[in-house]
C-alpha cells in the first residue's frame, strides 16, 4: 500500500504544497531543477520512507538508498564516485536516500559532505531522533530539515478505508464497521505503518472465523430478499468477513479503551492523572499515564502536564520536581514511545510523592489580580534607573541601599511601591523545602520591612 506518487500520500500536507521543497525533488528534472537536500524528521510510520519512494516513482533522477544501519563510509564512497560520473558523463542527477543517519557516526556523515557540497548528489535523510543532536552541524546546515508530524484520525481512517478497498491491499475482502475503523485507529496512535499492521492482523482473523456478509448486503440500492442469496448480474455476490472491534482487539491481543483524544475521555483522564499527582497518590497517578499511553496520547502533551504541574502544584516545597519534569519532557522529544514511558513514569512518580505548595502560583496570581485591579503604584525612586544623564537630578537612585554592603546581605529597604508596602504574596508552607524557605523569609522580612 505504499504510495506510488506524492499526491497518493496521506497526510503531511504542510509539506506537500505546490512548491515545496519536496514537490521540487519529485519533478521530473534530469539536470537538477533546483532541488535541495533535505531531512526528514518525524515519528515513526509518519512517511519518511514513503515520501523518499515517492520521490523516486516521480523524478527523473537516479535513485539510490541506503540504511545506515547496514551502510558503512566505503558504501557511501562509492555512491558518491558513481554519482559525480553520472553527473558528468550523462547529466544524470542522483538521490541519495539516507534512512535512519541517526545511526551513522561523525566520521560516516563527514563522508557525506563533499558530495552534498558539491551537488554530487541530492540527500534525502530520515531520522525519527532529533538532528539537532544526531545530525553534524556541516550537514545540518546544507540541507532543509522538514519536520512530519504523526497522522490525525481522518488520514489514518482514510488510509485504512484505501487499503480494504484498494486491489493491492485487501481488495474488499473484509466489511469494517465503523466502530472497527475506529478502534484501528485508535490503536495506531498517529502510527500509519502500525495501522495497517492491525489492520491485515484483524483481516486475517476475520477471514479465518469471522462472519461473512455479502457485496450487495452493503449496497444501500440493494433490492436482494433477505432469504435469498443476493445476486449481482444474475450470479451470487461475492462474500466478505464482516471486521468488528471485537475482532480487532483480539486479533491484536490488546484492550481497546474507551478513550477519544478529542473527547471526553481525553479530559477526564488528564484530569485524573493531574488531581493524583496533587494528592500524592503515584500508583493512581501511573495507573492514569499507562492509559494516556495506551490510547495512543501525545507524549509531548503528558510531558507539559507534568512540567505545569511541577511548577504549580509542588512549587518550591521540592526544587528539583520541576527540572525533573523538564528532563522527562526533553528525553521525550528526543527518544519518543515506547521508551519515552521511563522518564515520563519517573517524572511521575516523583512529582506523585514530592511535598506539595501552591504557594508560587498563589503569590503570582495575587499579583496579576493586583496589577489588572490598578494597584501597582509608582516603582520607588531609590530602585529607579540612574545611569542615563539627568537621572540623579531626579532622584532617582537616591538613598539605594547596595545589599551586599550589609554584613547581614540584607538591608532595610522598601521595594513594593508606596500604595502595597505591606503587601505579602508570596507565602510559603511549612512542607519540605518551603519550611526552611519560610524561616529564612521571616528572618528577611523582619530586616527589610522592620
Amino acid at each position: 500500500m505504499r504510495p506510488r506518487s506524492l499526491d497518493e500520500v496521506v497526510g503531511q500536507q504542510h509539506l506537500l504544497r505546490a512548491g515545496s521543497p519536496l514537490r521540487t525533488l519529485a519533478s521530473d528534472s534530469e539536470g537538477g531543477g533546483g532541488a535541495v537536500s533535505v531531512i526528514l524528521w518525524g515519528p515513526p510510520g509518519t512517511g519518511k520512507t514513503t515520501l523518499a519512494q515517492a520521490i523516486a516513482h516521480s523524478s527523473g533522477r537516479r535513485f539510490v538508498e541506503l540504511s545506515a544501519v547496514t551502510a558503512g563510509i566505503k558504501d557511501v564512497r562509492t555512491v558518491m564516485e558513481r554519482a559525480l560520473n553520472d553527473r558528468d558523463l550523462y547529466g544524470i542527477a542522483t538521490v541519495l536516500f539516507l534512512d535512519e543517519i541517526h545511526r551513522f557516526t561523525k566520521a560516516q556523515q563527514d563522508a557525506l559532505l563533499p558530495g552534498v557540497e558539491n551537488g554530487w548528489v541530492t540527500l534525502v535523510a530520515a531520522t525519527t531522533e532529533n538532528p539537532s543532536f544526531s545530525v553534524i552541524s556541516p550537514l545540518l546546515s546544507r540541507s532543509l530539515l522538514l519536520t512530519l508530524e504523526p497522522l490525525d484520525d481522518a488520514d489514518l481512517r482514510r488510509l485504512l478505508e484505501r487499503a480494504i478497498a484498494d486491489p493491492r491491499g485487501l481488495a474488499g475482502a473484509v466489511e469494517a464497521d465503523g466502530e472497527a475503523l475506529d478502534a484501528l485507529v485508535q490503536l495506531a496512535s498517529g502510527d500509519a505503518r502500525r495501522a495497517l499492521t492491525a489492520l491485515e492482523a484483524s483481516a486475517a482473523s476475520a477471514l479465518a472465523g469471522g462472519v461473512a456478509v455479502s457485496a450487495a448486503e452493503t449496497e444501500p440500492d440493494s433490492t436482494a430478499r433477505s432469504d435469498e442469496e443476493p445476486e449481482i448480474n444474475g450470479e451470487a455476490g461475492p462474500q466478505r468477513a464482516q471486521l468488528t472491534a471485537e475482532i480487532v482487539s483480539a486479533a491484536v491481543d490488546r484492550a481497546l479503551l474507551r478513550y477519544d483524544r478529542n473527547g471526553d475521555q481525553h479530559y477526564d483522564v488528564i484530569s485524573a492523572f493531574i488531581k493524583s499527582l496533587r494528592g500524592s497518590d503515584p500508583d493512581a497517578a501511573i495507573h492514569y499515564l499507562a492509559r494516556m499511553i495506551e490510547a495512543g496520547e501525545d507524549p509531548r502533551f503528558i510531558a507539559r502536564r507534568l512540567m505545569v504541574h511541577a511548577a504549580e502544584d509542588v512549587g518550591l516545597a521540592d526544587p528539583q520536581a520541576l527540572p525533573i519534569a523538564v528532563a522527562a519532557a526533553e528525553a521525550t522529544q528526543l527518544i519518543g514511545l515506547p521508551e519515552a514511558r521511563i522518564p515520563l513514569a519517573e517524572a511521575t512518580i516523583y512529582i506523585a510523592t514530592a511535598p506539595k505548595s501552591n504557594a508560587v502560583i498563589t503569590a503570582i496570581d495575587s499579583a496579576i489580580a493586583d496589577v489588572k485591579a490598578g494597584r501597582f503604584g509608582l516603582v520607588p525612586k531609590h530602585l529607579r534607573d540612574a545611569h542615563y544623564p539627568g537621572a540623579k537630578r531626579l532622584g532617582h537612585g537616591k538613598g539605594y541601599l547596595y545589599p551586599h554592603n550589609d554584613p547581614r546581605g540584607v538591608s532595610r529597604q522598601q521595594y513594593l511601591p508606596e500604595e502595597l508596602a505591606d503587601r505579602v504574596y508570596y507565602a510559603p508552607t511549612q512542607h519540605g523545602n518551603e519550611r526552611e524557605i519560610s524561616e529564612r523569609l521571616d528572618k528577611i522580612r523582619r530586616i527589610t520591612r522592620g
